[in-house]
């Protein structure tokens, strides 16, 4: 077996605390095809210190404190102008609101997958954007698991998470559905996927991760567990259990390891419009 360089990422890695609002709802699905669907719900609150601490991490996603200074010198911008202006999505001009929900719904479901579930997610989709108005290509999510600290295991994971959301308006849709059709397109674009992460590392100088990317570029000679997942994000107006269970993954290829998710909470859009807002004066 081959060695393996694994990131510096603990299980033991505290849980930002806006997490400690994604509770189980205790309810569960199932859909035409008899998957089991977990609802988890977002009980978010008027906490300013969770808050901004869960402003300053999703604000790190498109701009890293550290280069905010440089890279809005040469411009007439202030800090929180140059992430309005130039970073984050528009709050009003389309599509903006809905990239927006979008974003913020990955990252979310990133934060998810990386402090619960137990993977290394990498975070590079939203600071390499060209254009602030338009998601980020490729698979939403990727999470890597070795199960034997630096040596490669049959038993490592390779986790793709597929993510949509509603996070507006009073009428249903089955956004589940939608997250499972694109999952199926994971598949194929997992190549391209793993490209792009070890394309950033690169860029960044972080070469220490690319072993740990390099590991799952080849599931024919060394082979890994595949974790597919769809997550469906609503605000709780929009939400449907019974569109939900109308939900039929039996096409996917994956489907004997796909995971299946359901998030809502009140006042979602208002939740993500107050967090860019916060991310940008608090900058």
């Amino acid at each position: 077996m081959r060695q393996v360089t694994a990131p510096s990422y603990s299980v033991s890695e505290r849980l930002p605390r806006h997490l400690n609002w994604l509770i189980d709802a205790e309810q569960r699905l199932k859909t035409v095809d008899h998957k089991i669907v977990s609802v988890l719900e977002l009980r978010h609150q008027r906490d300013s210190k969770v808050l901004s601490e869960w402003a300053e991490h999703f604000r790190n996603h498109y701009c890293s404190d550290v280069d905010i200074d440089t890279l809005r010198k040469g411009t007439s911008y202030t800090r929180a102008a140059f992430l309005r202006e130039i970073k984050f999505p528009d709050k009003s001009k389309k599509p903006g609101p809905s990239i927006r929900a979008g974003d913020f719904s990955e990252i979310l479901v990133a934060d998810y997958v990386q402090y619960m579930l137990k993977y290394w997610v990498p975070r590079n989709r939203y600071c390499d954007k060209k254009n602030r108005n338009e998601s980020p290509k490729g698979s939403d999510i990727l999470g890597f698991k070795i199960v034997r600290q630096g040596q490669e295991s049959e038993r490592d994971v390779l986790a793709i998470y597929e993510v949509k959301s509603r996070l507006s308006g009073t009428k249903a849709y089955n956004r589940l559905q939608e997250a499972v059709t694109d999952s199926c397109k994971d598949v194929r674009r997992r190549a391209e996927s793993l490209n792009a992460v070890k394309q950033h590392l690169l860029d960044k100088k972080q070469e220490t991760y690319i072993p740990l990317v390099e590991r799952f570029q080849n599931p024919i000679d060394h082979p890994y567990k595949d974790a597919w997942g769809a997550v469906a994000l609503f605000s709780t107006g929009c939400f449907s259990g019974d569109l939900i269970c109308e939900t039929d993954a039996s096409m996917h290829p994956g489907k004997d390891n796909l995971t299946l998710i359901v998030i809502h909470g009140r006042d979602m859009m208002k939740l993500v419009h107050a967090l860019y807002r916060r991310a940008a004066n608090e900058a």
